[in-house]
């Protein structure tokens, strides 16, 4: 038997695949999955094309081109390009081995190098707060060393495990920081203190594409929480129409691909699937601030916000290990294929990484988790998981490494 652990939608049910495929949405789904985001985190919805697009729009909202943010040193190319589309500068902060999220320590260590270079911007807040900060100054390569003032924060909770929620609030108001909640990892994740996450920040972005906490192949939203600081425009178009079949057919190609596997063409399909565009890589989706989700997607995404509880459960386990590719090979020989481990790089997929200028001297922990993880998701059951876990530990690196 193989198992691959891979998203919620990738590993469907039958009956689940017939209803993705065939589900047809309608304009009051889209409405309905609004108004469901709105009474659950408590502002303006705005559905988008996915994640990215949600993030994007999020600091179009709250920030003026150049502003700095404060980025998790492990995440994703998509939250990049997403800081780029906006015309923002991305400040990467260092992660913990031990939950891959930035601490209070290694926000602190900003504030820290930031004290040699506070007179290089003397401007005053925007936001007309009676509570003015010591403005957070940061050196940034992709400005030539130059500096730049950080104004706002992204709360990422890396694989659905949270940031100490109280430190970050607190560092953040400390220093006039508008905070930016990304779900793409932990919708219906709790805080430590209680609190649900995306019920904190300034705005709320979630993704619904693979491998995500909800899971309808592709789509996004926006919920702005605060009042804004520039007016944003809704997503009006429709997506194009091959992206609508790509998302649509996609758990039938996943389940057409596994079944070949099995006589070593399940690879070779996808790869071709891939290659003539009618499968896409999660991060190959495109950025696009004009298109709003499928309506059939709104209607999925919709079914799984209603199915949501509250947990402290993370999306996925990971595991830091020592030769991660000899790990993999004796997995796969089990049956067990983890090719999405997330992530490979500090700021991933791999063939992005050299756009991103990311600072691994100053990340050193970042780039260590990247060449050492492996991860489960959460939500097979034990009798799965448990076989894979058996092998993984014998590669865990001992604690202090």
């Amino acid at each position: 038997m193989k198992h691959y652990f891979l998203g919620l939608a990738a590993n469907y049910s039958l009956g689940e695949r017939i209803i993705h495929t065939f589900a047809v949405g309608t304009k009051r789904d889209c409405e309905n999955l609004a108004a469901g985001l709105e009474k659950k985190y408590r502002g303006k919805a705005i559905l988008c094309k996915n994640g990215r697009s949600a993030l994007a729009l999020a600091f179009k909202a709250y920030f003026e081109p150049g502003d700095g943010v404060i980025v998790n040193g492990f995440t994703c190319y998509a939250v990049y390009e997403a800081i780029k589309a906006a015309k923002l500068v991305p400040v990467f902060a260092d992660i913990s081995k031990d939950d891959l999220n930035y601490s209070i320590k290694t926000l602190m260590a900003l504030d820290t190098e930031s004290e040699v270079s506070r007179h290089a911007s003397s401007r005053p807040s925007s936001r007309g707060s009676s509570l003015t900060r010591s403005p957070l100054v940061a050196k940034c390569l992709e400005t030539s060393n130059s500096c730049v003032q950080i104004r706002g924060i992204i709360i990422q909770n890396t694989l659905g495990n949270p940031v100490d929620i109280k430190a970050v609030e607190k560092f953040a108001k400390e220093h006039d920081l508008v905070i930016i909640e990304d779900l793409a990892h932990c919708a219906g994740m709790k805080y430590r203190d209680g609190r649900e996450a995306g019920t904190v920040g300034a705005a709320t972005a979630l993704s619904f594409g693979k491998d995500k906490s909800i899971d309808t192949i592709s789509g996004g939203a926006l919920v702005l929480r605060a009042p804004s600081k520039h007016e944003i425009k809704a997503p009006e178009k429709l997506p194009k129409l091959s992206d609508h079949l790509r998302a649509r057919f996609y758990p039938l190609f996943g389940i057409t691909c596994r079944g070949l596997s099995y006589i070593n063409l399940g690879g070779a399909l996808m790869r071709l699937l891939i290659k003539i565009h009618w499968v896409e890589k999660s991060a190959d989706n495109s950025l696009d601030l004009e298109r709003k989700p499928s309506k059939f997607e709104a209607k999925l995404a919709l079914k799984q916000l209603k199915s949501l509880r509250a947990s402290k459960m993370p999306l996925r386990e990971f595991y830091l290990v020592e030769d991660r590719l000899k790990l993999l090979k004796e997995l796969k020989k089990a049956g067990f294929y983890l090719d999405g481990f997330w992530y490979e790089r500090p700021v991933s997929p791999r063939r992005y990484y050299n756009k991103v200028h990311f600072p691994e001297e100053k990340c050193p922990n970042a780039t260590f988790v990247a060449e050492h993880i492996v991860n489960l998701p959460r939500h097979y059951k034990e009798v799965k998981l448990a076989p894979a876990r058996k092998i993984i530990k014998k590669y865990l690196i001992e604690e202090g490494k």
